[in-house]
Parts: C-alpha cells; sequence; structure tokens
C-alpha cells in the first residue's frame, strides 16, 4: 500500500514529539506505581488520612527504589526488550547509590543544626540510564554476533549482559549521579525561583502552547512529574502536578466554541467537553485550538488563573493526576486543598472560556463567511454525506487506490503519542463505525506511535502526528484527522473497508 504523507520531515516539533514520546513511554505505563504510591501517602503518613507508622515505612523505599527501577526497566524494554530492561536497571541502581553518597557527603559537610539536603529520587536518572544502557548493550551484542561457538551462546550473553550491567552501575554511580544530582538542583532552583517570585503563573505561557502542539510530554514527564514527586515525598504534596493536568483551560475553551462556535465544531465540542473533563484526554481540544491559533491565548490566561489560584490559596496534590481528569484531579488532591483545586479549575475554565468567547465573537462573522467558502471544510462535509450515501470523493478516491493492490482490510491501528487517551477514543469511535457497519472481524486497535510495527493494513492518527506515525509503517495506507470524536475520515475508511472487503458477511 501506498502512503499519504504531508508533514514536514525532520521537523524540530517532530524531533521534541519524539523525545516527549519516549519519555512518556517509559513514565505512562508506570502511572499506576505511582497512583499506589499516592495512595500509601493519602492514608499512612503523618499528615494522612489514617496514619499507621509500620505502613507508612514502605512509602520512601517505593519512591526511592522500586519507580525508578520500573521506569528503568520499562525504557530499557522499549529499545531493546528484556536483555535491555535488565541492564538498564541495573545502571539505575548505581546512579540511586550514588546520589545517596553524594547527599550523605554534603550532609556531613554541614555545620551543626543546618538544614540537610533530602533524598533525590531518580526519575531523570533512570531516564538517561535507560536509553544509555539498552542501546549500548543492543551494539555490544552486535559486535560478536554469530562469531559465538555452538553451545557457548547462553554463556556469553549472560556474562556479558552482567558484567555490561556492572560497569553501567559504576559509570552510574560516579559521573551519572553527579550530572543528575545538578541538574534536579538546577530545575528545583529555577522552580523555587518562580514560586519564591511569584512567577510560576508564567509557566503556562510555556505549557499550554506546548499541548497544543503535542510537545506536552516532554515537558509533563520530562519536568513536572519528577520534581513533583521530588517535592511530595518531603511535604506531601506538589503544586507542580497541577500545572499541566489542570482540566480547566482546555473545558473552558471547549464549552466557548458550545455557545459561540460554528458548524462542526460546536456540534462536536460539548462530547468533545465531556471526554476531556471526565475522561481526562486533553488531546480532544488541540484541534480547535489549532483551527484558530488565537486561542491559545484563551489557554494560557486559564492556566496562568489556574496556577494563581492554587499559589494563594494552597492548591496541591499528593501525586500525578493521571490521565487528567477531573476525577483523576479530585483523588490526589492533598489534605485540606480541596477548596483550592477545585476553585483552581472552576476559575481556570471560566477565564479559558471568557478568553476564547471574545474571540469567536470578534471573528464570527468572518468565520461564518469563511465556512461557507473554505474549500477544505466544504468538501470534508461533502466528504461525510458521500460516504454516508455510498458515494465516492475524491479523499476517498485516493484512499481506495492505494488500498486496493493490496486485498481485504483486516486490521487498523490508531495511533497516537501515547497510546493510551486518544488512541483509544478513536479506536472505540471507529471501532463502533465498522461493526456497524458489518465488518465485525476487522480489528481495530490503538497504540502509542513509538510502538507501531509495519503489520497493519490502515494507521489512522492526527495530522501533526502524521509524519511519526507513518515512519515505522510504509506500507500501511495513512489516514489523518484532526478530530477524534466525529472526522468524517472514519466514514471513508469504512467505505474503503466496503470497497477492499466487499459485502459484510451478515448483509
Amino acid at each position: 500500500m501506498t502512503t499519504e504523507v504531508t508533514a514536514p520531515k525532520g521537523s524540530a516539533r517532530v524531533a521534541v514529539q519524539k523525545f516527549g514520546t519516549f519519555l512518556s513511554g517509559m513514565i505512562m505505563p508506570n502511572l499506576p506505581a505511582l497512583i499506589a504510591w499516592g495512595i500509601f501517602t493519602m492514608f499512612f503518613i503523618g499528615d494522612g488520612f489514617t496514619p499507621n507508622a509500620d505502613l507508612a515505612t514502605i512509602v520512601g523505599p517505593f519512591i526511592h527504589y522500586l519507580l525508578p527501577i520500573l521506569i528503568a526497566y520499562t525504557g530499557g524494554h522499549m529499545v531493546y526488550g528484556v536483555r535491555g530492561a535488565v541492564v538498564a536497571a541495573i545502571g539505575t541502581f548505581g546512579v540511586i547509590a550514588g546520589s545517596d553518597l553524594l547527599i550523605a557527603q554534603f550532609n556531613a559537610s554541614l555545620p551543626a543544626g543546618s538544614k540537610e539536603l533530602g533524598q533525590v529520587h531518580m526519575f531523570i536518572g533512570a531516564m538517561i540510564m535507560a536509553p544509555l544502557a539498552a542501546y549500548s548493550m543492543r551494539w555490544l551484542d552486535r559486535l560478536w554476533e554469530d562469531k559465538i561457538k555452538a553451545g557457548l551462546e547462553m554463556l556469553v550473553n549472560m556474562f556479558s549482559a552482567g558484567i555490561w550491567g556492572f560497569v553501567l552501575a559504576i559509570i552510574g554511580f560516579y559521573p551519572l549521579a553527579w550530572i543528575v544530582n545538578g541538574i534536579m538542583n538546577v530545575l528545583s532552583s529555577a522552580v523555587q525561583f518562580l514560586v519564591d517570585s511569584h512567577l510560576l503563573p508564567v509557566a503556562s505561557i510555556i505549557i499550554e502552547p506546548a499541548k497544543v502542539f503535542f510537545l506536552n510530554n516532554a515537558i509533563n514527564h520530562g519536568v513536572l512529574t519528577p520534581l513533583g514527586t521530588q517535592e511530595a515525598s518531603a511535604t506531601g504534596k506538589s503544586i507542580l502536578f497541577l500545572l499541566e493536568a489542570n482540566p480547566g483551560p482546555g473545558v473552558g475553551l471547549l464549552l466557548a466554541f458550545t455557545v459561540f462556535g460554528i458548524g462542526a465544531a460546536r456540534a462536536s465540542a460539548p462530547g468533545a467537553a465531556f471526554i476531556q473533563f471526565i475522561g481526562g484526554i486533553h488531546e480532544v481540544y488541540f484541534p480547535y485550538a489549532l483551527m484558530k491559533p488565537a486561542l491559545i491565548l484563551a489557554l494560557i490566561g486559564g492556566g496562568m488563573t489556574g496556577v494563581t489560584t492554587n499559589m494563594l490559596l494552597g492548591g496541591a496534590l499528593r501525586a500525578p493526576a493521571a490521565p487528567g481528569s477531573i476525577l483523576a484531579v479530585v483523588a490526589q488532591i492533598a489534605p485540606g486543598a480541596y477548596f483550592a483545586v477545585l476553585a483552581s479549575v472552576v476559575l481556570s475554565a471560566a477565564v479559558s472560556f471568557l478568553i476564547a468567547a471574545v474571540i469567536l465573537r470578534a471573528s464570527r462573522k468572518r468565520d461564518l463567511a469563511a465556512e461557507a467558502a473554505n474549500d477544505e471544510k466544504f468538501s470534508a462535509a461533502i466528504s461525510q454525506t458521500e460516504a454516508n450515501k455510498g458515494k465516492s470523493s475524491d479523499a476517498l478516491s485516493g484512499l481506495l487506490s492505494a488500498g486496493a493492490a493490496s486485498g481485504p482490510i483486516t486490521s487498523i491501528v490508531f495511533a497516537c503519542d501515547a497510546g493510551m487517551g486518544s488512541s483509544a477514543m478513536g479506536a472505540s469511535v471507529l471501532r463502533k463505525k465498522i461493526k456497524d457497519a458489518g465488518y465485525a472481524d476487522v480489528t481495530v486497535v490503538n497504540k502509542a506511535i513509538a510502538n507501531l510495527e509495519d503489520t497493519f493494513d490502515v494507521v489512522v492518527t492526527h495530522k501533526d502526528l502524521l509524519d511519526r506515525a507513518s515512519q515505522p509503517t510504509p506500507s500501511a495506507v495513512h489516514v489523518a484527522v484532526d478530530n477524534f470524536i466525529g472526522s468524517p475520515k472514519y466514514d471513508e475508511v469504512v467505505e474503503m473497508i466496503r470497497q477492499a472487503n466487499g459485502a459484510p458477511v451478515n448483509s
């Protein structure tokens, strides 16, 4: 099959997206462990709901050892399977021990009565060591591939991984632990400067546009989660968990479209608002902001309002809210911070709504005229109508010509950055449409772009991620959408299946 590719390759944004995807690939599968840690702190530490000194002893080792090792194991496995995972875990343990030694030496040098430094939890160390260990192990294995005498393969494999894991632990113990402690010190000092200077809301100027361009994972998982976890381990809570996860700005934008939008955007906004606010899938509002970039100002305003509210009233979470649903946020609110956090969500949504409403109202006449004349939007509507009537469209014809040569379509994958939020939602919508059309034998799954393999007939993804999704799946038909809920391309995919597979069996 041919591939439809429209996005430029090798752009800086794509590179940052790939970096963020790799970070989220290490963090997101382990979010249940972070949530479990948050529950332990919620109940059993001294300030918890049901303090228990015995069970509270789990909290420290959990975050200091288990979570970084899980992250390292996951990252190593992404690169080089179990072999990469094992050496990554070994190397990361060296980073943890090296960091502890550095902290102990620093504390021993302090004058009596000085405030000592706490442990540095090696989330960033794990995210650095994991790819370093796995890629280097894979490179070493290739050096002696096909050169080992028969019968000695297991011996060489076991000892080579063990010896290289030992070397990585030494590397982690000395230079890497020093580097990561320095990075954490710089980042922590920068955040503390923003807090002390009452400038933390300024972070929304970076975070909110980054989210819209699918760069949020690099910021959230690369910086905010490690720093927030570090702070929460010392104080039991952190405002940093709310900088990116607050659902208020996004739902405010979508509510503005519900009231003041036009056309398909207005029609789909209520459903998107429910999915974003309750389901925690923030990606659904990205296309709405991208179709009118001035609306990013509304998101920034909402984000800054939420952060300011939390700063003034003491809002914070015990652990990351994952996904960024209001339900997940409420579940992780620190004791005594319920009013502050809920107020930050409501006020950020209100500010985002008001700013977006002004922008949408100011451009309404122009948008209505453009809606009638815009070929792309008009043709998309025609495509949906034609697909519903069983007729062809230019876009559909292109898809059909790509897929016809390879026979029936049996497998479709909906790919997104992390493989959990928007891809799961899109796969659910598409799966239902295909099933309703009578093609229950066609499988529709969702995956992270980093985990794609060239085994699918059709790949559906957001248009901003098309370039990255096309690279590992060159033989698939690629369908780019800009709306996860009601894209006309979904109907075109169903029609493509009908053309390629023939009438459904139960018809």
